[in-house]
This record gives structure tokens, sequence and C-alpha cells, in this order.
């Protein structure tokens, strides 16, 4: 198994980013702790000196297996569902901005909540529509790079549009691009899923990318889900991807990144 570590290229809002501040001193914490990469969360490429944090990744031997498009929901609204027909086209936008460093690094795209809620009075079905297009037109452009998008199932506490696995295969199929997959994580498929691993082998090559947190969305080993279980089942599906930390930063950053790994480490799954 190969893990990376979720990290924020600036100051971010979001709580399950375990960790803040100098973003050279956390690389080098990261590496230290034996990860084998780092999921960059970035808000807004075109603000961002992606050279300066490749050459920092490099120096410390990290690899950026996805990148984090929350941030444009979370700190601007953005969202490929909004009412506003401008709203929905800055998402997109945003969401394509990052398709030339996700080349250059190998990186899949992540769209999580950029794909927006239902808001009051919208039509399910018409925002349902705004999705399969936003969609279809950020796959259409990433094919062109060579990147892979992956949406996140998300709970139903969060957003009412695509909450599930088996949700995500239907919306997959319907979309229809080669390059769509998933990005599974433990902490909503607790909530959503029937069943975590029947879930992780029905999702089976659709699984671009996976997160781990434990039930209480703190790190492995300090909630109920059964860890060996959940890798076991996405061993099987022949998944050679990372797992991704992105849990609380309960006691601290640090302690809970390493706490984290060596609990997986310690099952012996790899």
């Amino acid at each position: 198994m190969k893990y990376s570590m979720c990290l924020s290229a600036s100051p971010a809002k979001f709580e399950a980013v375990p960790f803040t501040g100098s973003f050279e001193k956390n690389l080098r914490l990261i590496s230290d702790m034996g990860f084998d990469g780092v999921e960059l969360a970035v808000r807004n490429p075109k603000e961002t000196d992606l050279d300066a944090l490749l050459g920092c990744l490099e120096a410390e031997g990290l690899s950026v297996p996805a990148i984090g498009t929350g941030q444009a929901w979370g700190e601007e609204g953005l969202s490929f569902t909004d009412p506003d027909r401008e709203i929905r086209k800055q998402a997109v936008e945003r969401a394509v901005s990052h398709l030339p460093f996700a080349r250059q690094t190998g990186a899949a795209v992540i769209i999580g909540l950029l794909r927006g809620i239902l808001t009051p009075g919208t039509d399910p079905v018409q925002a349902h529509e705004w999705m399969y297009d936003a969609f279809s037109r950020c796959c259409d452009e990433a094919l062109k790079y060579g990147v892979r998008i992956a949406f996140e199932p998300i709970n139903r506490y969060e957003t009412s549009l695509l909450n599930g696995a088996e949700e995500g295969l239907e919306f997959i199929e319907q979309v229809g691009s080669s390059n769509l997959g998933m990005l599974l994580d433990t902490f909503h498929m607790n909530i959503e899923e029937p069943s975590i691993e029947g879930s992780i082998r029905l999702a089976g090559d659709k699984i671009f990318h996976f997160h781990y947190a434990d039930s209480n969305r703190n790190y492995p080993g300090s909630g109920h889900l059964d860890f060996a279980s959940i890798l076991t089942a996405l061993k099987d599906t022949g998944y050679t991807g990372f797992l991704s930390g992105e849990h609380r930063s309960y006691p601290d950053g640090e302690t809970a990144a390493r706490k984290g790994i060596e609990y997986l480490k310690s099952l012996g799954i790899e």
C-alpha cells in the first residue's frame, strides 16, 4: 500500500486537513513519517506558485496522487449545480484549470463538494442535468491532458447529490467517459454504505483514489471501523493507488498523521 496525506497549499477552513502552517516544514514531517505522497488541496492554480510547490515536493521525494478542489466551494461558493449560470461556468473553469499541474504530477483531479448541493427551489432533475453537463465537459478536457477525474460520494448531511458508491457507478455509466472514476472515503462510506467492504468490491476498478478516516473522522484506530477488512477488500479489487489521510487533527496534526499511518501499516496488508 502507498500512503499520502492531505495538505493544503494555502490556509484553509476545512477541518479534516491535519496540517497547517509552513508548507515546507509540513512536507518534511510527512516524509519523515513514511508517507509516499501528498494529496494537495489547491484553491486556485492561477494564484499559486505551482513550480515552487513542485520543487518542495521533489526535494522531499513525495508524489502527488491527487489534487483536491474543495476550497473553491468552501472558500468561494463555486459549484456545478448553482442556479446562477455564471457561477456554474466559473466552477467548471476552476476544475479545468487544475489539469496542467495534474498532468505534470500524474495526479487525479478530485471533485467533491465542487459539484454543489441541491439549493432550495432547484428542481433535482435540473441539478442533475447541470452536474452531468459539468462533469462531461471536465472529463472531455481532462482526456486531452491524460488526466483522470475522481468524484467523491459524500454523505447526505453535506449534499444530496451522489451520496453512495452504487449511485456513483450509475453516474459514471451515464457520463460515459473512460477517465471518470470515484474517490471512496471511509468516513462517508460509514454513513452511507450498507457494507463498506461490499461497496469497495462493487466499485472495483472505478476506484481512482481512496481516503481514510475512522468513524469519528479522527485517525484510523481511534474509532470503530475495521480497517483490516476494509484494506483487504480494497486489495482484492486490484487497487494499486494511494491511501490518503483526510481526518481531523486530534489531538494535533502531527500526532494524528503519525498514529494513523502507524496503525494502518501495523495491519500488515501490503
